[in-house]
């Protein structure tokens, strides 16, 4: 069986990362999507709130798990005897840090492979960054995360303007 691990913060998802999801799906038997801790980062929703956020936001999809974790991406990939990592590429500014971070990931662990997916042409400008800035100002994202998530994020910031 293939294994894929599609890491990330996830904070919130979006509906470029649900995108990568399914495509993920579509090339592996079983994809986990790994939530996590990123102390450099400080994040709007708790690790909680954001499991629950995925997890609301795929259910029905099979051969899917969403999980948290801290530490090593490499040594939490060998735990759940994966073979691959999914790393999501939008525009060439994601391509140097994510080609360092792959690089390094194969020195420590040479049996795991990165691969990059290109998420749909209508989800390549899409970062969660960006999605809570338009909801802090009142604007909608709607189209840009799931309705879960919309709701969420206009309890958390207020209401939206027209």
């Amino acid at each position: 069986m293939k294994l894929a691990i599609y890491p990330g913060t996830f904070d919130p998802v979006t509906n470029g990362h649900l995108d990568l999801i399914e495509r993920g799906l579509r090339i592996f038997d079983e994809l986990i999507v790994a939530v996590a801790y990123n102390p450099k980062k400080q994040p709007l929703f708790s690790i909680e709130e954001r499991l629950h956020l995925i997890r609301e936001s795929v259910k029905g999809y099979k051969k899917l798990r969403v999980e948290e974790f801290n530490g090593l991406l490499v040594d939490y990939v060998k735990s759940k005897s994966g073979i691959v990592i999914i790393r999501g590429l939008r525009a060439v500014s994601d391509f140097e840090y994510e080609f360092q971070m792959a690089l390094m990931n194969r020195r420590l662990a040479m049996d795991i492979e990165t691969v990059f997916m290109m998420p749909s042409e209508e989800f390549s400008y899409l970062t969660s960054t960006i999605v809570k800035e338009i909801a802090s100002f009142g604007g909608s994202v709607s189209g840009l995360v799931p309705q879960t998530v919309e709701k969420v994020l206009k309890e958390r910031f207020g209401k939206v303007r027209k």
